[in-house]
């Protein structure tokens, strides 16, 4: 049987889960031939298309030509449409992550639903474990559904729900009148090197950068 073309695309801006999906041993490879690119150009040549945490919007015609094209949304779509879905089910207090696979559409994560599944955090983990905990995740239900196709069913999805807007670096500010148990969620998915945290006080600005100990 000829292998179909599978492409992995990842958002050049946005390329964390790269190494991710590189390292992964799928169980697929007799079925499909495995193609891991930060470019468009290879997406002509294939059959189906993953796109990987992907913030920029495809154009129409990009979906014309490339129909079979999906997604895993980090959420219980239709809510939490848009950016950081993860994050921000973090920030609410949720440790049991919602995921939506689901077929590319005109309209922002608004196409018919393959399936939804939900991955658990203990509550303690840090950006970067949170990170390694949805990658594998979001690649093992990819997985199932690629050792499903093409005998796969969607379904529409519902209208409504809510669309959350990236978050930027001044989101990572910390109210310094909050405990740090209040506090912790945010300093959970703050990132490091890119938006650390900071707090304000008698008008200087002061960076936390939080890692956990290795010694416990």
């Amino acid at each position: 049987m000829k292998k179909l073309k599978l492409l992995f695309l990842i958002d050049p801006q946005n390329n964390w889960i790269e190494k991710f999906v590189k390292n992964y041993k799928f169980k697929i490879k007799r079925k499909f031939s495995i193609k891991i690119s930060k470019s468009k150009k290879w997406a002509s040549k294939a059959d189906l298309i993953f796109l990987m945490n992907y913030t920029r919007k495809v154009s129409p015609s990009f979906l014309i030509k490339n129909p079979k094209t999906f997604l895993v949304h980090e959420s219980d779509l239709p809510k939490d449409k848009g950016f950081a879905p993860v994050a921000n089910q973090v920030l609410k207090g949720s440790n049991n992550i919602k995921m939506s696979l689901i077929k590319v559409s005109k309209k922002v994560d608004c196409g018919d639903i393959y399936k939804k599944k939900t991955f658990k955090l203990n509550g303690n983990e840090l950006s970067d474990e949170i990170r390694r905990k949805q990658a594998i995740s979001k690649l093992k239900f990819i997985e199932e559904f690629l050792l499903e196709y093409p005998n796969v069913k969607f379904k529409k999805q519902t209208k409504g729900g809510n669309f959350n807007k990236r978050l930027r670096p001044k989101d990572s500010e910390l109210k310094i009148n909050y405990t740090l148990k209040k506090l912790f969620n945010k300093l959970r998915i703050v990132d490091n090197n890119n938006y650390p945290a900071f707090f304000k006080y008698k008008k200087k600005k002061y960076i936390l950068k939080i890692y956990m100990s290795q010694n416990d």
